[in-house]
């Protein structure tokens, strides 16, 4: 953040085997990272954590900690989850973003970004992608977005929001385990109403992932 915290978060096993105990810990420097405090458990124990997901970390302009990850409560309860800090990440508070229950890992990844006067995140749930605005105050949801059409293989979405609001979200589109695919992409008005069509590019490689940035005069890229 702009006072020189750094935080390292990740997901890892404790002393019992099993995704359903797996905790998301964090580590944290107060001096641009030269030096960092023993990592602490930061994650509720009863929701574990699916251990092959990717999970996301972010700081707002504020410096409040955003970290997005995918539960694994019961081994079965793959729930995307939210942890938030205020407090430079002495204490979280942890909010269910989006329930899926289902007896295997999915293989996902998530993303956060701020835009628009909102920390935006994205998930992936049943072949679907969507994106949500965050209540920089509450750090409540607002309504899930989903893209438009009939979704099937979208997976690793990003998402982006300029100074007016406007939302661009991609993500890739038949990648799987050690195949890649295409990318697509939508953009969405201030109120989450779709502008034009889908857009699509091919070249995604194995492993590929897409990132989503905004530019002068609102522009975005994206990267992949």
């Amino acid at each position: 953040d702009r006072k020189g915290n750094v935080y390292v978060v990740w997901h890892a096993m404790g002393k019992t085997p099993g995704e359903a105990h797996r905790r998301v810990y964090l580590a944290r420097s107060t001096n641009d990272g030269k030096t960092f405090a023993r990592e602490v458990p930061v994650s509720p124990a009863a929701l574990g954590s699916c251990g092959c997901c990717g999970m996301r970390a972010f700081v707002d302009s504020r410096g409040a900690l955003f970290v997005l990850y995918r539960a694994a409560a019961e081994g079965i309860h793959r729930d995307m989850t939210l942890l938030v800090s205020t407090d430079r990440g002495r204490t979280f508070h942890s909010t269910e973003v989006s329930a899926w229950k289902l007896d295997a890992c999915p293989m996902s990844t998530d993303y956060l970004s701020e835009g628009g006067q909102r920390v935006l995140a994205a998930w992936e749930k049943a072949g679907e992608v969507y994106f949500d605005r965050i209540n920089p105050r509450t750090f409540q949801l607002s309504a899930p977005h989903a893209a438009p059409g009939q979704g099937r293989d979208r997976k690793h979405p990003a998402v982006a929001a300029n100074s007016r609001g406007q939302v661009l979200l991609a993500w890739t589109q038949g990648t799987g385990w050690k195949k890649g695919g295409s990318l697509a992409w939508q953009l969405f008005s201030r109120s989450g109403q779709p502008i034009g069509a889908i857009g699509h590019a091919p070249g995604v490689p194995v492993w590929g992932l897409p990132s989503v940035y905004t530019g002068p005069g609102g522009s975005f890229t994206i990267v992949y």
